[in-house]
């Protein structure tokens, strides 16, 4: 894939399409999504209350609260199917392989994970002997127009304005690193390198020799949301901002008291711009003078806020993004001792919307299986809340239908202790080998010192 014929139509080539990427609507969406994640809803904060005069122009509400009371719904429902699929840490047939993808890979395809269901896309790089998680608002994926296929990418940073922009170029055949200053001119801070790279140094004057090699695909493998790579909050955003805007108003309703509002008489003479003085200076001072013809007054009159309905709006939006995100309402099985029944019903709609996300999960690591050169499958132990007694007395009662090896393990599970299974049965053996030795069968006939069989002293 040819992206500049020479080093400067490159760099011309990389820092153009980040502009341009920059640009795109879906980009902001992107950028949006997180700040849902991170309960700073966008269309809360940029929310103004408005008032209108009496030929309709709207005018900036400048008296009443307009508190902005931003959930972090999205945030929550991201990271409960996250820990769901993957809380449990990711599995595979062979021990070696987990140890070949390096210590944080679980804690990594996590991130990736998240990253994915909160931008609809992220891109894990096998880097020699762990994967790095570039999140999709950072990195420019770049198509082959042949076949559709990624084969190059642009991943650019920059931690402050007054920081430098950086930029990496990922081709098949290496990566280039690019700097751009804040008033300086881009510039290229090494050659195109393998992937591999390989050091060495001359024995005559100490200088370092490059060589490597590159990986036989392109090592930036696409964990996607989904076929069309969307956002979980697409679909869902504006039942968000509805309950973001419910719960403002009704915490707006409880600064401001009752709903007051003033009935002037003999005030004719009063224009608008009057009106909002005497508005004002209510505020300030709580006294205001209403001028006007003699026998001028100003009587309050108030409104009770509709708290109840308000309430009732809010628990319905809740109840229907429950709905919406497929999510597990942990509220609704916990008031009470749930049998395993209604538990696991309860999670049907989580596991519906996980078993998808799943499998492209898969496809993510398979990816980065090949490019490492590992064989295996991966495999996952999903976080469910369950009835522990009930389970356990399951497993118990059909006992004797299992081996001993299928009821330990189900009962470990159950437990939280998988894991605990070989160790468990090292510790088993060994007690079984000791009973033996100290404690020998009846029936077995005893050698005394000095004695025969028959206690002659003969053998």
């Amino acid at each position: 894939m040819a992206v500049g014929e020479d080093e400067r139509s490159r760099m011309g080539f990389v820092f153009d399409t980040i502009n341009d990427f920059k640009g795109q609507k879906k980009t902001r969406d992107m950028l949006d999504a997180k700040l849902y994640y991170w309960g700073e809803n966008p269309t809360i904060n940029r929310y103004e209350k408005m008032v209108y005069d009496l030929e309709g122009k709207a005018h900036p509400d400048m008296y009443t609260a307009n508190h902005k009371i931003a959930s972090k719904f999205f945030g929550f429902v991201v990271d409960q199917e996250v820990s769901y699929l993957l809380g449990n840490g990711v599995a595979f047939n062979k021990d070696a392989t987990k140890k070949a993808l390096g210590a944080t890979f679980d804690e990594d395809i996590m991130d990736a994970a998240r990253h994915a269901l909160i931008g609809g896309q992220s891109f894990v790089f096998w880097n020699l002997d762990h994967i790095q998680v570039f999140a999709p608002e950072q990195f420019v994926p770049l198509y082959d127009e042949e076949d559709g296929a990624l084969k190059a990418g642009i991943r650019f940073w920059q931690i402050d304005p007054d920081k430098p922009l950086r930029a990496t170029l990922y081709e098949m055949d290496g990566y280039t690193d690019y700097i751009k200053p804040r008033n300086g001119e881009v510039c290229s801070l090494n050659g195109k390198l393998p992937y591999k790279l390989k050091v060495r140094y001359s024995e005559i004057d100490g200088t370092e020799i490059y060589d490597g090699e590159n990986y036989p695909g392109f090592p930036i493998i696409t964990l996607k949301n989904g076929e069309q790579a969307r956002s979980e909050l697409c679909g869902r955003k504006n039942t968000v901002d509805a309950l973001d805007l419910a719960s403002s108003n009704m915490v707006n309703n409880v600064d401001e008291g009752n709903l007051i509002y003033w009935v002037l008489t003999n005030c004719g003479g009063m224009d608008e711009v009057d009106d909002a003085r005497f508005v004002e200076r209510l505020k300030t001072t709580h006294v205001a003078h209403a001028d006007g013809d003699e026998g001028a007054k100003a009587t309050p009159q108030s409104i009770e806020a509709p708290f109840q309905g308000t309430q009732a709006t809010i628990d319905m939006l809740t109840k229907k993004l429950y709905t919406d995100f497929q999510a597990f309402d942990a509220s609704a099985v916990t008031a009470g001792n749930q049998t395993a029944t209604a538990i696991k019903a309860s999670y049907v709609p989580l596991d519906l919307k996980t078993d998808k996300f799943e499998s492209w999960v898969s496809r993510c690591i398979k990816g980065v299986l090949a490019i490492a050169g590992l064989d295996d499958e991966p495999t996952y132990t999903r976080n469910q809340i369950i009835n522990k007694q009930e389970e356990a007395q399951t497993v118990l009662l059909g006992a004797q239908y299992y081996d001993d090896e299928y009821t330990t393990r189900k009962l470990l599970t159950i437990n939280g202790d998988a894991d605990q299974y070989e160790e468990l049965m090292k510790r088993k053996a060994a007690e079984e080998l000791d009973r033996t030795i100290n404690n020998p069968q009846p029936n077995e006939p005893q050698n005394q010192p000095g004695e025969g069989l028959n206690g002659d002293g003969e053998t």
